[in-house]
Protein backbone atom coordinates (compact mmCIF):
# COMPACT_ATOMS: atom_id res chain seq x y z
CA UNK A 1 0.00 0.00 0.00
CA UNK A 2 2.82 2.36 0.88
CA UNK A 3 4.57 1.59 -2.38
CA UNK A 4 1.33 2.27 -4.29
CA UNK A 5 0.93 5.62 -2.57
CA UNK A 6 4.51 6.51 -3.37
CA UNK A 7 3.98 5.56 -7.02
CA UNK A 8 0.83 7.66 -7.16
CA UNK A 9 2.60 10.59 -5.53
CA UNK A 10 5.48 10.29 -7.98
CA UNK A 11 3.09 10.17 -10.92
CA UNK A 12 1.22 13.25 -9.72
CA UNK A 13 4.47 15.11 -9.14
CA UNK A 14 5.68 14.22 -12.63
CA UNK A 15 2.30 15.12 -14.15
CA UNK A 16 2.25 18.49 -12.37
CA UNK A 17 5.85 19.24 -13.32
CA UNK A 18 5.24 18.46 -16.98
CA UNK A 19 2.11 20.62 -17.00
CA UNK A 20 4.02 23.47 -15.34
CA UNK A 21 6.89 23.22 -17.82
CA UNK A 22 4.52 23.13 -20.79
CA UNK A 23 2.28 26.07 -19.95
CA UNK A 24 3.37 28.01 -16.85
CA UNK A 25 7.16 28.14 -17.00
CA UNK A 26 8.45 31.13 -18.98
CA UNK A 27 4.82 32.04 -19.76
CA UNK A 28 4.69 29.44 -22.51
CA UNK A 29 0.88 29.61 -22.50
CA UNK A 30 1.30 32.84 -24.44
CA UNK A 31 2.38 30.83 -27.49
CA UNK A 32 -1.03 29.15 -27.47
CA UNK A 33 -2.85 32.44 -26.88
CA UNK A 34 -1.08 34.18 -29.74
CA UNK A 35 -1.64 31.15 -31.94
CA UNK A 36 -5.32 31.03 -31.03
CA UNK A 37 -5.78 34.70 -31.91
CA UNK A 38 -4.10 34.20 -35.29
CA UNK A 39 -6.19 31.09 -35.96
CA UNK A 40 -9.42 32.94 -35.18
CA UNK A 41 -8.35 35.97 -37.23
CA UNK A 42 -7.56 33.83 -40.27
CA UNK A 43 -10.75 31.81 -39.87
CA UNK A 44 -13.12 34.77 -39.52
CA UNK A 45 -11.74 36.80 -42.44
CA UNK A 46 -11.32 33.73 -44.64
CA UNK A 47 -14.92 32.76 -43.92
CA UNK A 48 -16.16 36.21 -44.94
CA UNK A 49 -14.16 36.06 -48.17
CA UNK A 50 -15.39 32.53 -48.81
CA UNK A 51 -19.04 33.50 -48.36
CA UNK A 52 -18.71 36.47 -50.73
CA UNK A 53 -16.93 34.41 -53.39
CA UNK A 54 -19.26 31.47 -52.90
CA UNK A 55 -22.36 33.65 -53.18
CA UNK A 56 -21.21 35.26 -56.44
CA UNK A 57 -20.09 31.99 -58.01
CA UNK A 58 -23.30 30.23 -56.96
CA UNK A 59 -25.51 32.95 -58.45
CA UNK A 60 -23.65 32.87 -61.76
CA UNK A 61 -23.54 29.07 -62.03
CA UNK A 62 -27.15 28.54 -60.99
CA UNK A 63 -28.28 31.29 -63.39
CA UNK A 64 -26.37 29.62 -66.21
CA UNK A 65 -27.88 26.28 -65.28
CA UNK A 66 -31.44 27.69 -65.31
CA UNK A 67 -31.26 30.22 -68.15
CA UNK A 68 -28.07 29.55 -70.12
CA UNK A 69 -26.72 33.05 -69.47
CA UNK A 70 -23.17 33.97 -68.29
CA UNK A 71 -21.45 31.30 -70.40
CA UNK A 72 -18.00 32.87 -70.15
CA UNK A 73 -18.23 33.57 -66.41
CA UNK A 74 -19.61 30.10 -65.81
CA UNK A 75 -16.67 28.60 -67.72
CA UNK A 76 -14.14 30.66 -65.71
CA UNK A 77 -15.79 29.78 -62.40
CA UNK A 78 -15.90 26.13 -63.44
CA UNK A 79 -12.11 26.17 -63.89
CA UNK A 80 -11.75 27.90 -60.50
CA UNK A 81 -13.81 25.21 -58.78
CA UNK A 82 -11.92 22.40 -60.50
CA UNK A 83 -8.50 23.76 -59.55
CA UNK A 84 -9.33 24.70 -55.97
CA UNK A 85 -11.22 21.52 -55.13
CA UNK A 86 -8.73 19.35 -57.01
CA UNK A 87 -5.54 20.48 -55.24
CA UNK A 88 -4.52 20.28 -51.55
CA UNK A 89 -5.02 23.44 -49.53
CA UNK A 90 -1.45 23.25 -48.22
CA UNK A 91 -0.13 23.43 -51.80
CA UNK A 92 -2.37 26.43 -52.48
CA UNK A 93 -1.03 28.06 -49.31
CA UNK A 94 2.58 27.55 -50.43
CA UNK A 95 1.85 28.92 -53.91
CA UNK A 96 0.15 32.05 -52.58
CA UNK A 97 2.88 32.72 -50.00
CA UNK A 98 6.03 31.89 -51.96
CA UNK A 99 4.90 32.86 -55.49
CA UNK A 100 1.99 35.30 -55.40
CA UNK A 101 3.19 37.07 -52.23
CA UNK A 102 6.91 36.47 -52.84
CA UNK A 103 7.74 40.18 -52.65
CA UNK A 104 5.16 41.06 -49.99
CA UNK A 105 5.92 39.61 -46.58
CA UNK A 106 2.52 39.41 -44.93
CA UNK A 107 1.98 35.77 -44.07
CA UNK A 108 -1.29 36.24 -42.19
CA UNK A 109 -2.81 38.04 -45.19
CA UNK A 110 -1.55 35.27 -47.46
CA UNK A 111 -3.20 32.73 -45.18
CA UNK A 112 -6.48 34.63 -45.10
CA UNK A 113 -6.61 34.89 -48.89
CA UNK A 114 -5.65 31.27 -49.39
CA UNK A 115 -8.24 29.85 -47.01
CA UNK A 116 -10.85 32.34 -48.20
CA UNK A 117 -10.39 31.40 -51.85
CA UNK A 118 -10.35 27.71 -50.94
CA UNK A 119 -13.47 27.96 -48.81
CA UNK A 120 -15.24 29.98 -51.52
CA UNK A 121 -15.13 27.01 -53.88
CA UNK A 122 -16.93 24.76 -51.41
CA UNK A 123 -19.36 27.45 -50.26
CA UNK A 124 -20.25 28.11 -53.91
CA UNK A 125 -21.35 24.52 -54.44
CA UNK A 126 -23.24 24.56 -51.15
CA UNK A 127 -25.13 27.70 -52.16
CA UNK A 128 -25.72 26.40 -55.69
CA UNK A 129 -27.21 23.15 -54.42
CA UNK A 130 -29.45 25.15 -52.10
CA UNK A 131 -30.64 27.39 -54.92
CA UNK A 132 -31.35 24.46 -57.22
CA UNK A 133 -33.32 22.72 -54.45
CA UNK A 134 -35.95 25.50 -54.46
CA UNK A 135 -39.05 24.75 -56.50
CA UNK A 136 -39.10 26.51 -59.89
CA UNK A 137 -42.54 27.84 -59.04
CA UNK A 138 -40.91 30.19 -56.53
CA UNK A 139 -39.04 31.93 -59.35
CA UNK A 140 -42.20 32.17 -61.41
CA UNK A 141 -44.11 33.57 -58.42
CA UNK A 142 -41.46 36.24 -57.88
CA UNK A 143 -41.49 37.25 -61.53
CA UNK A 144 -45.29 37.44 -61.49
CA UNK A 145 -45.03 39.97 -58.64
CA UNK A 146 -43.01 42.28 -60.88
CA UNK A 147 -39.50 41.40 -59.68
CA UNK A 148 -36.77 40.93 -62.27
CA UNK A 149 -34.63 37.80 -62.24
CA UNK A 150 -31.98 39.03 -59.80
CA UNK A 151 -34.50 40.66 -57.45
CA UNK A 152 -36.39 37.36 -57.32
CA UNK A 153 -33.14 35.49 -56.70
CA UNK A 154 -32.11 37.76 -53.81
CA UNK A 155 -35.53 38.39 -52.22
CA UNK A 156 -37.34 35.09 -52.81
CA UNK A 157 -34.91 32.28 -53.63
CA UNK A 158 -31.80 32.96 -51.53
CA UNK A 159 -33.54 33.27 -48.12
CA UNK A 160 -35.12 29.84 -48.66
CA UNK A 161 -31.88 28.38 -50.04
CA UNK A 162 -29.85 29.62 -47.06
CA UNK A 163 -32.20 27.86 -44.64
CA UNK A 164 -31.66 24.63 -46.54
CA UNK A 165 -27.86 24.86 -46.59
CA UNK A 166 -27.14 26.04 -43.04
CA UNK A 167 -26.05 22.54 -41.87
CA UNK A 168 -23.63 22.25 -44.81
CA UNK A 169 -22.33 25.79 -44.21
CA UNK A 170 -21.82 24.98 -40.53
CA UNK A 171 -19.79 21.93 -41.49
CA UNK A 172 -17.68 24.07 -43.84
CA UNK A 173 -17.00 26.53 -41.00
CA UNK A 174 -15.80 23.73 -38.73
CA UNK A 175 -13.63 22.30 -41.51
CA UNK A 176 -12.15 25.75 -42.17
CA UNK A 177 -11.13 26.16 -38.53
CA UNK A 178 -9.27 22.85 -38.63
CA UNK A 179 -7.76 23.49 -42.07
CA UNK A 180 -5.94 26.55 -40.73
CA UNK A 181 -3.74 24.13 -38.77
CA UNK A 182 -1.48 23.93 -41.85
CA UNK A 183 -0.67 27.65 -41.58
CA UNK A 184 2.61 26.72 -39.91
CA UNK A 185 3.93 25.62 -43.32
CA UNK A 186 4.50 29.31 -44.11
CA UNK A 187 5.68 30.15 -40.57
CA UNK A 188 2.42 31.64 -39.30
CA UNK A 189 2.24 31.15 -35.56
CA UNK A 190 -1.23 29.66 -35.45
CA UNK A 191 -2.58 27.47 -32.67
CA UNK A 192 -0.88 24.31 -33.92
CA UNK A 193 2.42 26.09 -34.43
CA UNK A 194 2.20 27.53 -30.91
CA UNK A 195 1.92 24.02 -29.48
CA UNK A 196 4.83 22.88 -31.64
CA UNK A 197 7.01 25.74 -30.32
CA UNK A 198 6.28 24.64 -26.76
CA UNK A 199 7.10 21.04 -27.67
CA UNK A 200 10.43 22.08 -29.18
CA UNK A 201 11.38 23.95 -26.00
CA UNK A 202 10.29 21.37 -23.44
CA UNK A 203 11.02 18.21 -25.49
CA UNK A 204 7.68 16.93 -24.23
CA UNK A 205 4.90 16.49 -26.78
CA UNK A 206 2.11 15.28 -24.48
CA UNK A 207 0.73 18.47 -22.95
CA UNK A 208 1.34 20.88 -25.89
CA UNK A 209 -0.33 18.63 -28.46
CA UNK A 210 -3.22 17.55 -26.27
CA UNK A 211 -3.67 21.17 -25.21
CA UNK A 212 -3.91 22.25 -28.85
CA UNK A 213 -6.34 19.42 -29.62
CA UNK A 214 -8.51 20.38 -26.65
CA UNK A 215 -8.70 24.04 -27.75
CA UNK A 216 -9.70 23.03 -31.28
CA UNK A 217 -12.33 20.71 -29.81
CA UNK A 218 -13.78 23.48 -27.65
CA UNK A 219 -13.92 25.87 -30.62
CA UNK A 220 -15.74 23.37 -32.84
CA UNK A 221 -18.16 22.33 -30.08
CA UNK A 222 -19.04 25.97 -29.34
CA UNK A 223 -19.51 26.72 -33.03
CA UNK A 224 -21.67 23.64 -33.53
CA UNK A 225 -23.81 24.49 -30.49
CA UNK A 226 -24.39 28.09 -31.61
CA UNK A 227 -25.28 27.03 -35.15
CA UNK A 228 -27.57 24.30 -33.83
CA UNK A 229 -29.53 26.84 -31.80
CA UNK A 230 -29.72 29.14 -34.82
CA UNK A 231 -31.10 26.27 -36.92
CA UNK A 232 -33.79 25.53 -34.32
CA UNK A 233 -34.86 29.18 -34.27
CA UNK A 234 -35.17 29.17 -38.04
CA UNK A 235 -37.25 25.99 -37.94
CA UNK A 236 -39.50 27.45 -35.24
CA UNK A 237 -39.99 30.63 -37.28
CA UNK A 238 -41.44 28.53 -40.10
CA UNK A 239 -44.34 27.35 -37.90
Amino acid sequence: MLNLMLLQGGFLDTFTTRFYNAFIAKDRWQFLLEGLLNTLKITVFALLIGIVIGFIVAIVRSTHQMTGKFKILNFIFGIYLTIIRGTPVVVQLLIINFIVFASYNNKVLAGILCFGINSGAYVAEIFRSGIMSIDKGQMEAGRSLGFNYFQTMIIVIMPQAIKNVIPALANEMVVLVKETAVSGYIAIQDLTKGGDIIRSQTYDAFFPLFGVALIYLVITVVMTTIIGRFERRLRNSDH
